[in-house]
């Protein structure tokens, strides 16, 4: 996905006007598929971030190598 998906895909989770929650999922889940970040929820739920903002973040996560 472009990083502009990615945005609109943030933007509809976090606006869930009538979404159901399967909806929701299957949208978390694509976004997770398509993101380094392993905590991605935790950005859009727990963070007070655009979903510019998150998904910046969820692009630029570099895992710490031992």
């Amino acid at each position: 996905m472009t990083r502009e998906e990615l945005e609109i895909l943030v933007k509809n989770i976090v606006e869930i006007n009538g979404k159901s929650e399967k909806e929701i999922d299957g949208m978390i889940e694509k976004l997770k598929s398509n993101v380094p970040h392993p905590s991605v929820t935790d950005l859009i739920y727990y963070e007070n971030l655009t979903p510019k903002e998150i998904v910046e973040k969820a692009l630029s996560y570099k895992p710490i190598q031992l």
